[in-house]
């Protein structure tokens, strides 16, 4: 071969490499953001942002709501508003039906046992603390497994990667594994969570933690808050305002936290131990340590250098903890909202630094929201219809009816499993009946809606049709996954909580759920607010298309700009 066929050779192989890293080329990486940073705030209701507007800083969410597009009239789509579903849709663009994440967890129909939605035992974590369990043969060692193996559809960051390869990273950071896995996608560079202490990752993303992770896990973070005080940053007559008494019924005084500001963190212990575990992530400190392991993430990935736009993942859940145990119209929610606006708005100042004002973008969002708690709707008028929801005594009715119609099953066989809201029929009792899923759901769905809690029910067999339902009923077809989902599903009334005794959940089609922000700021967005009606599945048609990307492949979402 000639030195000038060589030479031809050499550049022909080269572009061919370039070409499969990046079919299209980098030309619209001039134009595009050099980093792009999705937030997901886990249980931030799109009130809070008015609520608590008047005590936020100018740096944090006001900074994004007054320089950026801000939409108003966002809302998730499907019923079962839960923390996996959510963060499943925030970047595929589409819902349960197609990804198949239906729930935090769900019932196996094949072993019949609950499955995390991230769970994957071929899939050991990377960095986690030893566990260990008691078998008959002594003490084993048991790391849990996790991978977007159960996830069913792909993401912006999966686009992202298919387009340009090795010129971009993709890096997805929660308090949480499902939300890290389910926003980062399949074709991540890095996923971490957090985990008893540690931030960790699994082998399907990497053999081993890098050794900025190593190092940052090694300066024992977490353990330096035991002990301390968690009191309100601002002066409690404005928590008196806009949240209303220190105290309420239905609180949740669990981990040590006790009912009223301050709060000692330690779990209601001497020493450091499970309670402590609980209780910090109800602290506002959960949240500063994620963002010091995000802007370290910032720089040792050097995001915001590489030749096309990287992707940012990052979600907060310390608000949802939070929440959880003391409800949405606590002092506790508010001072949360307040300094996780000052961490925010460091982490943006932080931004402008290391990556360059107006050189980036940020997506705010969140998963869900929250309801009230019971007890302080009944407090307003006890006339309103709310509750706590008794599982088991719904359970009990299901099988009463179940038994009229056809005699109860003879042991050990019994009716249903509870998943959730809603009840797969055992098959075996079933065939011993002689009857089919489909005559034992008609009984069970006209049980369902006879009791007080319940506002819909709906059977399997009116998802295998396109025949247009009501409004919760298209709600739940999009929750709604054939294969994973129970032969029965039922839908609570409004104010109706499924948390026996206190606390605060989420769940359900009705706006206190399904209505969060969607805040786009930084390169090429003007401010703007728009009245429009949108979804949350518009966020990755909408993204793709400012980075230059095809959205992902099932989205069904639009592109807002």
């Amino acid at each position: 071969m000639s030195l000038t066929c060589h030479r031809r050779f050499v550049a022909t192989v080269a572009a061919l490499i370039t070409s499969l890293a990046d079919p299209v080329g980098l030309a619209h990486a001039a134009a595009a953001p050099r980093l792009a940073v999705v937030i997901s705030i886990d249980q931030l209701r799109y009130d809070y942002l008015d609520r608590f507007g008047s005590v936020f800083s100018a740096g944090g969410f006001r900074r994004l709501r007054e320089q950026g597009v801000d939409f108003r009239d966002c809302h998730y789509r499907h019923a079962f508003t839960k923390t996996a579903p959510g963060h499943a849709v925030i970047l595929s663009g589409v819902h349960a039906d197609v990804h198949g994440i239906v729930g935090n967890e769900w019932i196996d129909r094949r072993t019949w046992q609950s499955v995390n939605a991230v769970e994957d035992a071929a899939a050991p974590l990377v960095g986690a603390a030893p566990r260990t369990h008691r078998s008959p043969g002594g003490v084993l060692e048991t790391k849990e497994g996790r991978s977007p193996r159960n996830f069913d559809t792909t993401t912006v960051g999966d686009e992202l990667k298919l387009r340009h390869g090795v010129n971009a990273r993709v890096v997805s950071i929660d308090n949480k594994d499902r939300a890290a896995i389910l926003m980062g996608g399949r074709l991540a560079d890095a996923v971490y969570w957090f985990d008893r202490g540690r931030f960790v990752t699994s082998t399907y993303y990497r053999a081993a933690l890098p050794d900025w992770v190593e190092r940052f896990n090694s300066e024992g973070r977490m353990e330096r808050y035991f002990g301390q005080t968690w009191d309100r940053l601002l002066a409690p007559d404005l928590y008196e305002q806009l949240a209303g008494a220190d105290a309420a019924e239905g609180e949740d005084p669990s981990f040590g936290l006790g009912r009223t500001f301050p709060r000692r963190i330690d779990g209601g212990k001497p020493e450091m131990g499970n309670d402590y575990l609980n209780a910090f992530p109800l602290t506002p400190f959960y949240s500063e340590m994620l963002a010091e392991f995000a802007k370290a993430a910032v720089q040792a990935e050097q995001l915001g250098r590489h030749p096309a736009t990287d992707l940012l993942c990052l979600g907060f859940s310390q608000i949802d903890h939070t929440g959880h145990s003391f409800g949405p119209d606590s002092q506790e929610v508010m001072d949360a909202l307040v300094r996780l606006d000052r961490i925010i708005a460091d982490l943006l100042s932080f931004l402008d630094r290391e990556v360059g004002a107006g050189d980036y973008i940020v997506v705010l969002t969140a998963d869900h929201g929250v309801a009230p708690l019971p007890e302080r709707v009944k407090a307003m008028h006890r006339d309103i219809d709310c509750g706590r929801l008794d599982h088991a005594s719904i359970t009990r009715a299901v099988e009463q009816a179940l038994n009229a119609a056809w005699g109860a099953p003879a042991a050990p066989l019994y009716w249903v499993t509870r998943d959730a809201t809603g009840y797969h029929f055992r098959p075996e009792t079933l065939q011993a009946k002689n009857i089919t899923a489909a005559q034992a759901g008609a009984v069970v769905r006209a049980a369902l809606r006879l009791r007080p809690e319940i506002a819909a029910a709906y059977t399997r067999e009116v998802f295998s049709t396109a025949a247009p339902l009501d409004q919760i009923g298209e709600m739940v077809r999009r929750s709604y996954n054939r294969e994973r989902s129970p032969d029965v599903v039922y839908v609570l009334k409004p104010y109706w909580v499924d948390r026996l005794k206190y606390g605060a959940n989420h769940g359900s089609p009705y706006n206190y759920d399904t209505h969060v922000p969607l805040i786009w700021y930084g390169k090429g967005l003007k401010p703007a607010a728009p009245a429009e009606a949108v979804g949350v599945d518009d966020l990755a048609p909408t993204l793709s298309g400012l980075l230059g990307l095809p959205s992902p492949p099932q989205a069904m979402g639009r592109c807002l700009f």
